[in-house]
């Protein structure tokens, strides 16, 4: 799994948090702060539907933990989702992903099969 965090300079003061690898294990604290979410794209290579997770936590476990948002992404295939207004995120951004919306789903979609790229402030 690799994750990165790219500080976007001013004007636009924001972060992209992109992981190439999104599985069922939560990367805790992706961007170290609050903040708000305004934007997601998700890429998935495996034909089966995953399901993007985030929650505003800085410990987050997946099948455990309530996710905040939910994203559906259709296997093979790349969806986006802008959210104009910003979502507020007061504790952090936790995130991973499985292959059903279910709270208690730890399934994985597999290594490599799912890349995530997110705009915080």
């Amino acid at each position: 799994m690799t994750v990165s965090v790219t500080n976007q300079s001013t004007p636009l003061g924001n972060k992209i948090v992109q992981d190439t690898s999104v599985v069922n294990v939560a990367v805790d604290n992706a961007t170290g702060a609050s903040g708000t979410l305004y934007a997601v794209e998700i890429t998935t290579s495996t034909a089966s539907t995953v399901f993007f997770k985030l929650a505003d936590s800085t410990d987050a476990t997946a099948g455990t933990t309530a996710a905040d948002i939910v994203l559906r992404c259709p296997g093979n295939s790349t969806k986006s989702y802008i959210f104009p207004g910003g979502i507020p995120f007061t504790a952090g951004f936790s995130h991973w992903c499985v292959l059903s919306a279910d709270q208690s789903n730890t399934t994985t979609p597999g290594d490599n099969n799912v890349s995530v790229s997110y705009v915080t402030s």
